[in-house]
């Protein structure tokens, strides 16, 4: 748990640090871009699931 708390403080650290300087944010800015980036997720862990790793 304590991973995925640092994970959220560093990327909401960066998102604040991007908007404060202007810049464009370096994430996808809609729900499509997102659920892309969890579906890459789902699918390592699927494929590590079926080759036993």
């Amino acid at each position: 748990m304590r991973e995925i708390i640092l994970a959220f403080l560093t990327g909401f650290l960066t998102g604040v640090v991007f908007s404060l300087a202007r810049l464009p944010i370096p994430a996808p800015p809609t729900l499509a871009g997102i659920m892309g980036i969890v579906g890459i997720f789902v699918g390592y862990l699927v494929v590590r699931y079926l080759t036993g790793r």
